[in-house]
């Protein structure tokens, strides 16, 4: 969330008439919800659409992802519009990016074939990364910040490990590969359950390291221009909340940047580890 997103939402009209509740603001703030708050418009209300008996509500942060989804399918069409032998613009950008992901994550962390593994990983890590970035404009949410979203992100992950395992090793020689050779057979009661349990354990790191980090930056923002309105003194906004308020807005520019990387860099890291088990 910008500076400017958050003292907008700080204003007095939250504290009008009724007792300041932070909790309250915070979590406004940064939880999913039906509407969608435009310049110029105010609340426009996001509609429910029917799949038989079950309803499907289009929420903000689904409309996030939307738009993430368009603004790279538009980099992508203005990058390879005009190939040209020597890149510029956008496209020296997007061919940096992939050639980043295929040398130092895909080739550095899978022993065998990394290629086949670079769309996937390109495509979470810049999805990922838009995402994220959309979170530091005002009126826009980060949908990273939705522990469905990172949810969904690690559950792919989770099917590309086990597929990637399954591939190169067999059904039977991949679910072989997770018991280390030489155990007692006494022991496989107790090392069949930890070992399952190993393969859910990284994809629940996945999800709650992304979710965590994104909410973090602005939650802390957000508490910042509390302050405010907690201590009713304007100069803990000058001398403290916006300064500090701007300080983490800069880290969180960097966070954004890192969580993606990190991400992938993890997901990547534990395909090879499928492909390549080390016991």
């Amino acid at each position: 969330m910008s500076v400017e997103a958050a003292a907008g939402a700080a204003s007095p009209e939250h504290g009008a008439g009724e007792a300041f509740n932070v909790g309250e603001f915070l979590f406004h703030h940064v939880s999913d919800s039906n509407s969608l708050e435009l310049p110029f418009v105010g609340e426009v209300h996001l509609p429910v659409l029917q799949l038989g008996p079950y309803p499907l509500p289009i929420t903000k942060h689904i409309v996030m992802m939307w738009v993430a989804s368009v603004m790279i399918l538009a980099l992508m069409w203005v990058a390879t519009r005009r190939r040209t032998l020597v890149p510029k613009g956008v496209h020296n950008v997007m061919e940096i990016m992939v050639v980043f992901v295929r040398d130092e994550l895909a080739r550095k962390n899978i022993p065998r074939n990394p290629d086949r593994f670079v769309p996937y990983l390109l495509s979470t890590f810049v999805f990922i990364l838009m995402c994220n970035l959309l979170g530091i404009f005002p009126y826009a949410a980060t949908a990273t910040g939705n522990t469905g979203v990172t949810a969904a992100l690690a559950g792919l992950a989770f099917i590309m490990i086990q597929a990637a395992g399954m591939r190169e090793h067999g059904v039977a020689g991949y679910f072989k590969s997770l018991v280390p050779h030489g155990i007692p057979k006494w022991l496989l009661p107790i090392m069949l359950p930890v070992e399952f349990m190993g393969l859910l354990t990284k994809p629940f790191a996945l999800c709650v390291r992304l979710f965590a980090n994104m909410v973090a930056g602005h939650f802390a923002i957000l508490a910042l221009f509390s302050l405010v309105f907690l201590l009713q003194r304007a100069w803990v906004g000058a001398v403290l909340s916006v300064p500090f308020a701007l300080f983490i807005s800069g880290i969180e520019l960097l966070v954004i940047f890192l969580q993606a990387y990190i991400f992938t860099m993890l997901a990547s890291l534990f395909i090879g580890m499928s492909v390549h088990p080390s016991h």
